[in-house]
């Protein structure tokens, strides 16, 4: 397995150059980089970073909400995937990480229903079927793979096990997967570990990134109030037993990235403290007993 990052939380940071950010990866142990959304797609630049072979492009990563009730912002997130699709293709690089798209728009709602909560994912299964379809044909003729995150906080429905089936029982594609966080799994008080051995070769990406829950916030607001009873937070320092992870990950022959994607509020908000806090998680996650993590020739700053 090959330590990464997402390079969203130091584009967060004005570090807005791919060849100064895998610079930087290549200076502090990381063998891999997950290409975000925010990183401006300069071909020429990225064409350089592969062809230079320091650092891989692990991913692109682009998750919008593809069934925006937003028309022209649907259309425009859909043009901007398939893109991506083909930019993948010909850097070379395997994996494109996206989401499915959620139908927002809701339609003879009962306002005294649990459904008036949220739209509910099942509901959007057709739209998303017929959505990815098209996305796996991009897939295929350009030669990468498509992960889908398990993020509910984006346009998406690919939340959970329950979704996964459907989705793989409609679009049953080799080219098809899951980006697996088991830190949106937590916080929804599901299992992270058991999902892995049941997922298996279809983890084509793993995000590293834990949850801490706040339990006396939690008796106040309940789970509906709002989210303060819970924070997303660096590996190591929330609820996931690593250890337990990366042993599930070794089962099922899990070889690909493990991506550090950093939004633990404490170790934000400079550039430094961003750039320090995936340096501690490069250096917990290479700690984990058993991990098997590759990292470069740099030093990992403890």
């Amino acid at each position: 397995m090959k330590l990464a990052f997402l390079t969203n939380a130091l584009v967060g940071e004005n570090m807005n150059n791919i060849e100064e950010m895998a610079a930087w990866a290549q200076n502090h142990g990381f063998k891999a980089m997950e290409v975000g959304p925010k990183l401006p797609l300069d071909e020429s630049a990225y064409m350089r970073v592969v062809e230079a072979g320091k650092v891989q492009i692990a991913a692109l990563t682009y998750c919008r909400n593809f069934l925006s009730s937003d028309r022209e912002e649907a259309e425009a997130h859909r043009a901007e995937l398939l893109r991506r699709i083909e930019t993948a293709g010909k850097l070379g690089v395997p994996l494109v990480v996206t989401s499915t798209g959620i139908n927002n728009r809701r339609t003879n709602e009962r306002y005294d229903s649990y459904d008036s909560i949220r739209p509910l994912p099942a509901r959007s299964l057709n739209e998303v079927v017929s959505w990815l379809g098209r996305v796996l044909e991009a897939a295929e003729k350009n030669g990468v793979n498509i992960a889908v995150e398990n993020c509910p906080l984006m346009g998406n429905i690919a939340i959970s096990p329950e979704m996964w089936t459907l989705l793989f029982e409609c679009l049953d594609s080799p080219r098809f997967g899951i980006a697996y966080d088991p830190s949106h799994l937590i916080w929804q008080f599901m299992d992270p570990y058991a999902p892995i051995r049941e997922l298996g070769r279809r983890i084509f990406h793993v995000h590293a990134k834990d949850t801490e829950i706040d339990r006396d916030r939690l008796r106040r607001t309940g789970i509906l109030t709002d989210f303060t009873w819970w924070r997303y937070r660096l590996p190591g320092l929330g609820e996931l037993d690593w250890t337990r992870f990366f042993s599930a990950l070794h089962e099922i022959g899990y070889t690909a990235a493990v991506s550090i994607e950093h939004e633990d509020p404490v170790w934000s908000g400079t550039v430094e403290k961003t750039k320090q806090g995936l340096c501690l998680a490069a250096g917990f996650l290479q700690s984990v007993p058993g991990a098997g993590l590759t990292a470069g020739t740099g030093e990992i700053i403890r």
